[in-house]
């Protein structure tokens, strides 16, 4: 988390700080869900914002990347239920809920668009 840590417009930063309830739906039972990253940062107009941030592999993201693996998909209905209940939870906060996958993270040299 250097960036974080290096980058002036970051004002504050934690990792796995947060626990929001949530109901497993692969077992039934009331668990918690504990996202990667809580950043609070200044924008370019110097206005405050506040990201929840859960970083995945594509494959348990997206769901035309799960496939037939079954751990993958399994996965990715357990991920349906935790950022649900993360996204509820930062509603009622007032902040933002982001899932990255590593096309977010690492650069593959084409441009987008």
């Amino acid at each position: 988390m250097q960036f974080c840590d290096h980058n002036p417009s970051v004002q504050q930063w934690s990792s796995e700080s947060v626990k929001i309830p949530y109901k497993d739906p692969l077992t039934g039972k009331n668990t918690v869900y504990v996202p990667d990253f809580l950043i609070v940062y200044l924008d370019k107009n110097q206005k405050k914002h506040a990201e929840l941030i859960e970083i995945k592999p594509a494959n348990q993201t997206i769901l035309e990347k799960v496939g037939k693996n079954q751990y993958n998909q399994a996965q990715y209905v357990k991920n349906m239920a935790k950022w649900a209940a993360a996204s509820n939870w930062c509603k009622n906060q007032g902040i933002k809920f982001r899932i990255i996958n590593e096309s977010d993270i690492f650069h593959t040299g084409k441009k987008k668009g």
